[in-house]
């Protein structure tokens, strides 16, 4: 077992940064309505829920988040889930991007982002800044890393974790010295030749308390932790991202260390990843436990009643607060908050988000009235391999599955990305409608 070194500096002089993202177009049509932090996760939470907790559970509670694109659902439940007492200098705050007498344009990268928001952060009494991406999840003690940066006299420190040569070519790859200090950077390096030099030296395995024999390369996971005075001069100027420039550039005129985490981590930013991301939550081992009752992830508190399953089959899936299973089918799949699914209807490989309130006994009627399904899967109603985002009506008697289909389309009832069938939030699929 790890021990973790107690840092010679508390967590309480680091100030944490969580960087919301941009459009998060690869992430559509999860983020046609909301911000990619905001995306719901593991049938309760939202994406934000796993850095602000990574950082509450590290002792470290002065954190803002930024954010630019459809910000209006993650300001509520920013509002509704983190509240520090009085008594603590804590809090969790969104800068949103504004206009200034001095700066009209929206953020141009993760960089931009931070230094157009400088003037709040110098608010502050602080030692330390630690830069999060707002879509990854992963559990980390940033305690240790900090620890780290202190004994090395870092003036910054890159998050770094093995990964085997499939996945080093999609991911910037460092290079570091036996003293763990990064002496290169390659982004995505897909020539073979480039990619052998930056391997990590078997016999250093040990050193560095690597678990494994298999051949890994080290890349950055997008977690930054600068001295402030070294992130204040590396942001005077105009470079517009991390990871592109700031951090390259850094590597030849400051003392830039790695950090290597081993453990789970997934960059949530694609359809294809959040699905597969949240169904393996559902095997009996999953590689992020979220039953871990000593680094909990927090979320909003909500007065739900328990669900109810009226004679369902339930297999290897997740039911989240107040939903109602009617005789139904459901296997490994998450059902979300008021989720609601009627008899004879089956939920395979499927993520349904649930709704954000009960219908009323008025609306169904009315809907009823009109032909129009109510809020939740209408009975005898298969879907497969799909996401149905919250407050969705998904009729009786339909099928729902890309079998068959492109792997990307768009539909005016539907979309297909990655090979998942996605039922927008608020969408409305007919009775006997079959896709």
């Amino acid at each position: 077992m790890t021990v973790i070194k107690k840092p010679s500096v508390k967590p309480a002089s680091v100030l944490a940064l969580i960087l919301g993202g941009g459009q998060g177009s690869r992430l559509f049509p999860l983020t046609k309505e909301r911000s990619k932090p905001a995306v719901p996760l593991a049938g309760k939470y939202r994406l934000v829920d796993i850095p602000i907790s990574n950082c509450i559970n590290s002792g470290i509670k002065r954190i803002y988040l930024l954010t630019q694109f459809n910000s209006a659902s993650l300001h509520r439940h920013m509002s509704q889930s983190y509240k520090f007492d009085h008594f603590t200098s804590g809090f969790v705050e969104i800068l949103a991007a504004e206009q200034t007498l001095t700066n009209t344009s929206w953020y141009q990268g993760t960089a931009d982002a931070v230094r157009k928001n400088i003037v709040h952060f110098l608010n502050n009494d602080f030692e330390y800044v630690l830069i999060l991406s707002g879509d990854q999840l992963y559990r980390m003690d940033f305690r240790r890393m900090l620890a780290e940066h202190v004994e090395t006299k870092a003036d910054l420190t890159v998050a770094t974790i093995p990964m085997p040569r499939a996945s080093a070519q999609s991911l910037g790859i460092m290079q570091i010295d036996p003293e763990r200090r990064i002496t290169r950077f390659v982004e995505k390096p897909s020539d073979p030749a480039m990619l052998d030099s930056l391997h990590l030296l078997p016999e250093w395995y040990e050193r560095l308390e690597i678990e494994g024999t298999s051949e890994f390369f080290l890349a950055s996971m997008g977690i930054y932790l600068f001295n402030r005075e070294v992130l204040l001069s590396l942001l005077n100027n105009s470079m517009a991202d991390f990871g592109k420039h700031i951090i390259p550039t850094a590597i030849g005129t400051h003392r830039v260390f790695s950090h290597i985490f081993q453990g789970y981590w997934e960059d949530i930013g694609t359809i294809r990843s959040f699905f597969e991301a949240n169904l393996e939550l559902t095997s009996e081992l999953p590689r992020f436990n979220f039953y871990d009752t000593l680094s909990p992830i927090y979320s909003r508190p909500r007065f739900l009643p328990g669900s109810k399953i009226n004679g369902a089959e339930i297999d290897h899936a997740i039911l989240s607060d107040g939903c109602i299973i009617n005789h139904a089918r459901i296997t490994q799949s998450i059902i979300g908050l008021r989720g609601a699914v009627e008899r004879g209807s089956q939920v395979i490989r499927s993520i349904v988000l649930g709704s954000d309130e009960y219908e009323s006994d008025a609306s169904i009627l009315h809907n009823e009235a009109t032909g129009r399904p109510r809020i939740g899967i209408g009975s005898n109603t298969r879907v497969e391999n799909a996401i149905i985002d919250k407050n969705a009506r998904i009729g009786n008697n339909c099928i729902l599955t890309p079998a068959g289909k492109p792997d990307n389309m768009d539909h005016p009832l539907y979309y297909i990305r990655d090979g998942i069938v996605i039922v927008p939030k608020g969408g409305i699929i007919p009775h006997g409608t079959v896709i």
